[in-house]
């Protein structure tokens, strides 16, 4: 059997949802009725249907469930993009610092800092649990190796990732008291399993690039090499790896889903856009 890149449906497909979905953007109409008909067990979605302040409401996120899948809500722990609402209290809070070079508008931040907690995080993770997510897929944890020592004389990279690792421990305990069965899923820097409360505080973790960078170029980097390992220590603790790849070639996309089941990982090939819905490995 074979299907399209963009998932239209595939003939042979057993009904059964498999794997996991990532989209963050073109969402048609703004609803989630093509997410929802797609074959995939669980979907990592933004929090706001437009990156923005139209946040998915709570009956959306259940027309969602109710399709079987385990549902996650994207957000940013260790940047913040200028178009988000928020963006200018954290900045008139003198939380930003250096803008991150591949992607121009968004800015890296004192995320260990009581208002970047009060202003950033906590709002929304609440928001996340009242919306009836399952859990948080959290992006940039690799904040700690981006920023500019020189803008944070008084740390170094290494109390940078312990920062990090605080933070992670501080958003499970956060949502666990409301909902212990509610997922905490950190993207990258699978390494910060080295700091001690980090594996215990996730559920998983989301990590992209691990075979094909966008787009379409294997990956042979030394990090490559690395994060499969520390990836492949965090499935050995019991954590659910979702595996993400950037290819649209269709031998490069077989051969990301052969690892994934080689690995046993959670895995999904689409566009580094993630603005569409991709086959899901077969």
């Amino acid at each position: 059997m074979t299907c399209a890149v963009v998932y239209q449906g595939c003939s042979g497909d057993s009904g059964r949802p498999g794997g996991f979905v990532y989209q963050l953007q073109g969402y048609p109409g703004g609803r989630l009725d093509a997410l929802a008909a797609s074959p995939f067990r669980t979907a990592v979605v933004d929090l706001a249907r437009d990156g923005g302040s139209s946040y998915f409401r709570a009956d959306e996120i259940s027309v969602l469930k109710a399709s079987g899948k385990r549902v996650l809500a994207y957000f940013e722990i260790g940047s913040i993009e200028s178009f988000r609402p928020d963006f200018a209290a954290i900045r008139d809070a003198g939380l930003l610092l250096n803008e991150w070079p591949s992607w121009p508008g968004e800015r890296f931040a004192r995320y260990w800092e009581p208002r970047w907690w009060e202003l950033a995080v906590r709002p929304r993770l609440d928001r996340a649990l009242s919306s009836g997510f399952d859990g948080v897929y959290l992006d940039t944890p690799l904040a700690y190796e981006e920023i500019d020592l020189a803008l944070v004389p008084s740390v170094d990279r290494s109390g940078l990732g312990r920062r990090m690792t605080d933070l992670i421990m501080r958003i499970s305990a956060h949502v666990k008291r409301v909902n212990p069965a509610f997922g905490v899923f950190p993207q990258n820097s699978p390494e910060l399993r080295e700091n001690s409360g980090y594996v215990d505080a996730i559920d998983g973790i989301g990590i992209e690039e691990l075979f094909f960078r966008a787009t379409d170029e294997p990956c042979t980097a030394d990090f490559c090499a690395e994060n499969l390992a520390a990836a492949r220590k965090l499935k050995e603790a019991g954590k659910t790896i979702l595996a993400v790849d950037y290819a649209t070639r269709p031998q490069n996309v077989a051969e990301a889903c052969r690892r994934y089941r080689e690995e046993g990982f959670e895995g999904y090939v689409t566009v580094r856009a993630l603005d569409t819905i991709a086959a899901p490995c077969h």
